[in-house]
C-alpha cells in the first residue's frame, strides 16, 4: 500500500529564477517585483524555487555582459534545477538569435523555460516572442533616434560633451561657454593657421600644464582628430557655431556584446545652427579646414605602405608607447624617438636614436635565433614532413588516375563487344563509346605529366651546411635588398617580427638595448623555436646609437 501511494505522489520539480530590467532610468524594484511574480507563480505549479539569477541595468539585446544570464546557463550544465521561471520571455532576449539559443540549450539539457502569462515555452512561442521583442527593440531606437533628431533641430545637445562647453543649469539640453576653456580653443586655432602642428601645440599645452579634455595629456590627435568622422577640436563646427549631429551611428558586435562606432555619410549629418555657442570667428575656422586639407593630401605611391622595415612595430622601452622617425642627423642618418614625447612630452626619456642601428640588431636577433638547435632540428623535421605530404599527395593522384584508366579501357572494350556481338545499337553505344576514349586520351596525358611514385629522398647533411652558409649571409642579403627599396625583403622581415623595444643600455654611455617580439611560427612550426610563438627573443646589445636630446625636438 505504502509503495502505491509513493508511486502517485507527484514529484517536485525545482526551479530559478531570472530577472532583469534594462536601464538605471528604470525602478530597482523591477527586480524584486518580477521575482515576487515568479515565486508565486511557481508555488502555484508546485515547483520549488532554489535560486534566483539577476542583472540589473542590462540591455536584452545581447547576452554579453550579463554576468547573471551566463552564470545561470553555465549551471545548468549541471542539471541542477529543472526549470526557469521568467516573467516574460523577453526578460531572456530580445533578440531572436539569443532567445532561440537560449531555449535550444536548455532544452537539450532537459530543462523548461516557463513564463509567468504564457506557462511552459516551446519553439512556436519562442520564434514569435524572439521576433516581436527584437521588432521592439529596434522600433524603441529608431524612436530614440528621431527624439534626438527633434533635439538637436532646437539647437539642444544630443548627448555627449564638448571641450569649453558646460550644461546650462536648470536647462536640460543647453550648453554654456566656459571662458577659460575657450581661450584654449581660441589660441589652438590660431596656432595651427599660423603653421603650428598639433603636435607642437599639445606639446605646449602639456608643459603647461592645462587640463585636456579627458585623459591625463593632450595629444596631437585630441586636436587632429579623424578627417572621416569629423572629430577633433580643429574640425568640430561647434565651435563655429554650427551643432553637426549623426556623424556616426553606434551597432552592437554581435559576437562581443560591445557598442561600436561607424561613421555616417556626410549627407546624413544633420547641422543646426547656435551662433550663442560660437567661440571663433567664421574665417579663422575656414582658414583651419583649408590647411587641415592641405596637409592631409597625400601622394598615392607613399600610401599603405611602410616607409621603412620596422615602420609601427618600434616600441619605446621607457613608456610603452610607440616610435617614429625624428629627422635625420648631419650626415643624414635617420632617428627615432618615442611618439609619446614628441606628441605630448609625456615621456620621460626623449632621447633619439638610429634607426639603422635597431634595424642592424633586429636582423642579428633573426639569424641567431634561426641558429638556435632546435630550429635546425624543426628545420630538418619539417623538411621530411613536407617530402612525405607531397609524396604522398602525387602518388594518390597517380594511384586514382590509373585507376580510372584501366576502368574505362574495360567499359570500352565491353561496348565494343556488344557493338560486334550485335547485342546494343550502335547509334547509341557508338557516341558512349568516343567520349569514353576522349576521356581515355585525357587521363593519359595527365599521367604522362604526373611524377611517378618516389620515396622521400632524406636531408643530405650537406644541405645542413648551406642551411648555416645561407644564415651567415642572411643579414647582408636582407640590409643591401632593404636598403635598395626590396619591399618584398622588407615584407618577409616584418612577417617575422611583431614588435621591437628600443631600451638604453645604462651599462654604457651611448648603448642601446633591442627587445625582439617574433613571429617564427609564419616560417615553420609553433614548437619549433625555443622562446615559443610570438614569444620574446631577448635582448639585442647594439655597439650605438643613442643620440644626446636634440634641441627643439
Amino acid at each position: 500500500m505504502n509503495e502505491i501511494k509513493s508511486a502517485l505522489k507527484p514529484s517536485t520539480k525545482k526551479a530559478v529564477i531570472y530577472a532583469r530590467f534594462s536601464t538605471d532610468l528604470q525602478n530597482e524594484r523591477s527586480i524584486d517585483d518580477q521575482i515576487t511574480l515568479c515565486r508565486e507563480y511557481a508555488s502555484r505549479q508546485g515547483i520549488s524555487t532554489t535560486g534566483v539569477y539577476e542583472d540589473k541595468a542590462r540591455s536584452g539585446g545581447s547576452i554579453m555582459g550579463r554576468d547573471g544570464l551566463l552564470r545561470l546557463l553555465d549551471q545548468a550544465k549541471d542539471r541542477s534545477f529543472d526549470v526557469v521561471v521568467v516573467e516574460a520571455l523577453d526578460r531572456l532576449s530580445r533578440d531572436m538569435e539569443d532567445l532561440a539559443g537560449i531555449h535550444k540549450r536548455l532544452s537539450f539539457l532537459g530543462i523548461e523555460i516557463r513564463a509567468v502569462h504564457e506557462g511552459v515555452v516551446n519553439t512556436v512561442l519562442v520564434g514569435l516572442r524572439g521576433l516581436v521583442g527584437q521588432l521592439y527593440r529596434e522600433d524603441n531606437a529608431h524612436k530614440v533616434r528621431r527624439g534626438l533628431a527633434g533635439r538637436v533641430g532646437q539647437g539642444l545637445n544630443a548627448g555627449g560633451k564638448a571641450y569649453g562647453y558646460t550644461p546650462a543649469a536648470g536647462e536640460k539640453g543647453k550648453r554654456v561657454i566656459v571662458e577659460a576653456e575657450a581661450r584654449i580653443v581660441r589660441r589652438i586655432f590660431e596656432e595651427y593657421v599660423e603653421g603650428r602642428t598639433p603636435r607642437e601645440i599639445a606639446y605646449d599645452l602639456n608643459n603647461e600644464n592645462v587640463s585636456p579634455p579627458r585623459g591625463r595629456s593632450w595629444n596631437a590627435s585630441t586636436i587632429n582628430g579623424n578627417l572621416q568622422r569629423g572629430t577633433g577640436i580643429i574640425q568640430n563646427e561647434l565651435y563655429a557655431g554650427r551643432l553637426v549631429w549623426n556623424k556616426v551611428r553606434m551597432i552592437k558586435d554581435p559576437d562581443t556584446g560591445k557598442r561600436l562606432s561607424r561613421p555616417n555619410a556626410k549627407s546624413e549629418w544633420q547641422t543646426t545652427d547656435v551662433p550663442d555657442l560660437r567661440v571663433i570667428p567664421q574665417t579663422l575656422f575656414d582658414a583651419a579646414q583649408n590647411r587641415k586639407k592641405a596637409r592631409g593630401q597625400t601622394l598615392p605611391n607613399r600610401q599603405r605602405r611602410p616607409r621603412h622595415m620596422l615602420s609601427g612595430l618600434l616600441r619605446c622601452g621607457s613608456c610603452g608607447a610607440g616610435m617614429s622617425t625624428s629627422g635625420r642627423d648631419k650626415s643624414r642618418r635617420i632617428r627615432i624617438r618615442c611618439s609619446a614625447a614628441t606628441e605630448s612630452g609625456t615621456c620621460r626619456d626623449a632621447k633619439t636614436f638610429y634607426l639603422a642601428t635597431v634595424e642592424s640588431a633586429v636582423l642579428s636577433g633573426l639569424e641567431a635565433e634561426m641558429r638556435h638547435p632546435s630550429v635546425i632540428a624543426e628545420y630538418v623535421r619539417t623538411y621530411h614532413d613536407e617530402r612525405k605530404r607531397l609524396a604522398a599527395k602525387s602518388n594518390a593522384k597517380r594511384a586514382h588516375l590509373e585507376l580510372r584508366l584501366g576502368q574505362i579501357k574495360r567499359e570500352i572494350d565491353r561496348l565494343v563487344d556488344a557493338i560486334a556481338k550485335g547485342h546494343g545499337d550502335p547509334a547509341v553505344l557508338g557516341p558512349r563509346s568516343s567520349l569514353l576514349d576522349e576521356e581515355r586520351r585525357k587521363i593519359t596525358g595527365d599521367l604522362s605529366v604526373e611524377p611517378t611514385a618516389s620515396d622521400v629522398i632524406s636531408l643530405h647533411p650537406a644541405v645542413l651546411a648551406r642551411y648555416e652558409q645561407q644564415l651567415v649571409q642572411l643579414q647582408d642579403a636582407l640590409s643591401k635588398g632593404i636598403n635598395a627599396g626590396d619591399s618584398e625583403a622588407t615584407e618577409a622581415i616584418r612577417d617575422l617580427v611583431e614588435t621591437v623595444t628600443v631600451f638604453r643600455d645604462p651599462s654604457r654611455p651611448g648603448g642601446v638595448t633591442v627587445e625582439i617580439a617574433g613571429r617564427l611560427t609564419a616560417l615553420l612550426h609553433e614548437t619549433a623555436f625555443p622562446t615559443n610563438v610570438r614569444g620574446v627573443w631577448g635582448k639585442v646589445v647594439a655597439r650605438e646609437g643613442l643620440e644626446p636630446p636634440t634641441p627643439g625636438l
